[in-house]
């Protein structure tokens, strides 16, 4: 018996060592968000409309205790036909003076991890993933993307190698970039002529190498929690991404956060920490972060004019046709708050 305590104990030391600082293996994170706008100042002689990435409950998450307020004409939650993606969308009629909305959630988030891949893939047909194997308008899947996917993957058979070696190549080729605007656009093809950006950038070229060499994948869009008791949040957007192992499920990776902390701690490749961040990140996803939309080139609804919509990670609003600055949130007027 004490052979087979000290051997687990063992096992879970070494389980901690392999995370990165502050992360425990089945750790959750909880608190309430609350955003709010305000587009009373944008002109009143237009009609104003607003779409949110609304929150959902998912095995990783717990959404409650939801709550909706504001002066608008009208408000409803929606989703969009291709993905699913819930929108909260509320209208102004021309001639609102004031125009308000506040959306409040508590979230209790988990701590993800998904390692125990099986021995053996199993038999799947790719046209049930199409949807995550086709290319988006700055997310390709021929040309130099290809190429590069098949240098990349060379040699490689299963969907799990080929996944595997996506992502060292991303982690080691790409690069955080802080003048990058947001999160990103998400341009594969410029990034793989420069090779920096943020989190959308990074998984973007994950998700398209992956999808060009027959792994389905997609992103995925949220904004990170807060650590302290309460947290300006408004520009804490963030991109992650998975991709499916047939028979298992889908996999978690963030290749962003690797280099995200590689930047903070000014670390090296070769270094010690940043091998345990890619461990850590390959089939895992901490508990700071509540998932909201996934999806590339949205038609939102009720349908936004214009083209469709790149990615929704943030709020969309529009004056009349004209779209507001989603990436400046002193401007389009919103606020994100955390509370523990």
């Amino acid at each position: 018996m004490r052979k087979i305590l000290l051997a687990g104990l063992l096992l879970m030391v070494t389980a901690f060592l392999l995370l990165p600082t502050g992360v425990l293996a089945g750790n959750e994170a909880s608190g309430t968000i609350t955003m709010d706008f305000d587009l009373s100042g944008h002109g009143a002689n237009e009609e104003a409309q607003l779409w949110v990435p609304y929150p959902f409950s998912d095995r990783d998450q717990v959404i409650s205790n939801i709550r909706v307020m504001g002066d608008f004409a009208e408000s409803a939650v929606y989703s969009d036909q291709k993905y699913s993606t819930p929108i909260l969308y509320a209208r102004w009629d021309k001639g609102a003076v004031s125009r308000k909305l506040t959306l409040s959630f508590h979230v209790v988030r988990q701590e993800v991890a998904r390692r125990a891949f099986p021995e053996k893939e199993a038999a799947w047909d790719p046209a049930d993933y199409k949807m995550y194997l086709a290319g988006t308008s700055l997310g390709p899947i021929d040309g130099q993307v290809k190429i590069l996917a098949d240098h990349i993957t060379q040699g490689k058979k299963t969907i799990l190698e080929k996944a595997k070696a996506i992502y060292d190549w991303t982690c080691e080729n790409m690069y955080r970039d802080s003048n990058t605007v947001g999160c990103g656009p998400g341009d594969v093809c410029s990034l793989l002529a420069r090779p920096g950006g943020k989190c959308t950038d990074i998984h973007s070229v994950f998700v398209a190498l992956s999808r060009a060499s027959g792994v389905p994948a997609r992103e995925v869009f949220g904004v990170r929690l807060g650590k302290k008791p309460e947290q300006d949040i408004s520009a804490w957007q963030h991109c992650w991404a998975e991709f499916y192992l047939p028979g298992y499920d889908w996999i978690p990776v963030d290749p962003a956060d690797v280099r995200k902390m590689m930047l903070e701690q000014k670390l090296e490749l070769g270094d010690a920490k940043t091998k345990e961040y890619r461990k850590y990140f390959w089939g895992g996803w901490d508990q700071y972060r509540v998932k909201l939309a996934v999806g590339r080139d949205l038609l939102l609804n009720p349908p936004q004019h214009g083209t469709a919509l790149n990615t929704f990670g943030y709020p969309y609003a529009q004056i009349g046709s004209t779209t507001l600055d989603w990436l400046d949130p002193a401007t389009f007027k919103y606020t994100f708050t955390y509370r523990k």
